[in-house]
């Protein structure tokens, strides 16, 4: 069976649908948060028509046939965006095993449920960097078959031989002559045209950005968690493929030189970014690059490490190492100047939990309503859209309202009581 036929499969076991959206529903926010000046503003009333904000009034007034939603103790913000998530599959210590027994379906299944975690942690879209399932998972959710956040799609991540998404890492030698060398349509490239036709690959696939491993990773089987992987070349035809087909590039990457290569070689961000320094500072703020630090992954693993069994040995040492340095990044890496979007890397940690990442973001010495900002309007741009991240007239009705002010305690992020994707309604008070 397919992908896609799995996806649809699915349909029929998903939840209940979600309430369906009327004809007009007017929001009564307590706090509305400005995505765009990072400020909270009194009280609004936001009207959703179709799908879309229609209006945004000051004060709490009655709208004539629309259906109210009380939300006065509440702060409302634009719908969340995770830029950096693995929907098809989530850490244990089985995980290492798992990819011999488990079949397509079965990933297929359990990330039906991730993605309505979600969407119910208060994430309405988010970018996910590599995973086979996923993009089809978006497509069931487009259909209505699945609850689960708006998606964008890497599908398989672009590697070399034995980099951190070389799928066939880790296999004994009968298994991998029997495989066969993986080459550009299984994502692992070894020149400029390997990489150019890995590319056309994904867009043959049907991907909406490229994902490439630019180091070493903590969680591959392989020694090396921040080697650089790709010449400048290869990031470069990479970049230039990808533009051809309206892509943007995102690059994992935890060492300096690769991180680098990637940023002088042109992606639109680097994610993780762990050994970050003066340097690819200074690149990065020359040439606009966004930087996604996924600290809730790094401490994941970090605190993994310390349990035996959890991960293999040649995976440890990686995750105690390089797990614990992210957070300090993230904080040295705003104060610098380097632009910052949200992402967490879920999936390596418990989908739902994705919010955990603002309290983080916090501790790291990133204001608060930064840290929003870095999940709505920034988020935004990174993706490239105009039509989401802030609440505005004309804007998706992709809304999220948390009790109290979540910029004098960034913690509330951890009880959304209120969540909205196109006007429809998914959680409420």
């Amino acid at each position: 069976m397919t992908y896609r036929l799995a996806a649809i499969a699915l349909a029929t076991f998903a939840a209940l649908p979600a309430q369906a959206a009327s004809p007009v529903q007017a929001l009564q926010c307590g706090h509305l948060f400005d995505a765009r000046t990072g400020k909270l503003l009194e009280a609004r009333t936001v009207i959703v028509r179709d799908g879309k904000i229609a209006e945004v009034r000051t004060g709490h007034e009655s709208v004539p046939g629309a259906q109210v939603v009380d939300l006065a103790a509440h702060t409302c913000t634009p719908g969340w965006t995770d830029l950096h998530v693995h929907l098809g599959s989530q850490s244990s210590p089985q995980s290492y095993s798992e990819g011999f027994r488990l079949d397509p379906v079965d990933y297929a299944f359990r990330a039906v449920g991730y993605a309505e975690k979600t969407l119910m942690a208060g994430f309405t879209s988010v970018r996910d960097l590599g995973g086979e399932v996923t993009p089809h998972l978006r497509d069931a959710i487009n259909q209505g078959l699945v609850k689960g956040p708006r998606i964008w799609a890497a599908g398989k991540s672009i590697a070399t031989t034995g980099g951190h998404a070389d799928p066939t890492n880790g296999i004994n030698d009968r298994l991998a002559h029997l495989i066969g060398p993986p080459g550009p349509t299984e994502g692992v490239v070894n020149s400029p045209d390997d990489a150019r036709q890995a590319v056309r690959q994904r867009y043959k696939d049907g991907s909406d950005v490229i994902k490439i491993t630019a180091t070493g990773g903590v969680l591959s089987y392989a020694k090396s968690g921040d080697a650089p992987q790709f010449t400048v070349d290869e990031v470069r035809v990479i970049v230039d493929t990808a533009k051809d087909y309206g892509y943007r590039v995102a690059a994992h990457a935890h060492g300096e030189e690769g991180m680098y290569r990637a940023v002088v070689g042109g992606v639109t961000s680097i994610e993780h970014g762990t050994y970050m320094s003066d340097r690819i500072v200074k690149a990065m703020k020359e040439r606009g690059t966004w930087y996604v630090p996924t600290v809730y992954a790094g401490r994941f693993v970090a605190e993994k490490a310390k349990i035996d069994g959890y991960f293999p040995p040649i995976v440890r040492p990686k995750a105690e190492r390089i797990g614990a340095l992210i957070q300090e990044t993230a904080g040295r890496a705003y104060k610098a100047g380097v632009k910052v979007a949200f992402g967490t890397d879920m999936g390596v940690g418990p989908h739902g939990d994705n919010a955990r990442e603002f309290i983080y973001m916090v501790e790291a010495g990133i204001p608060a309503s930064y840290a929003l900002q870095a999940a709505t309007v920034h988020a935004a741009e990174v993706l490239g859209v105009d039509d989401q991240g802030v609440i505005e007239p004309g804007k998706r009705a992709d809304i999220v309202a948390v009790p109290g002010d979540p910029l004098a305690d960034i913690s509330v992020v951890m009880n959304v009581d209120f969540v909205m994707k196109d006007g429809v309604v998914y959680r409420q008070p």
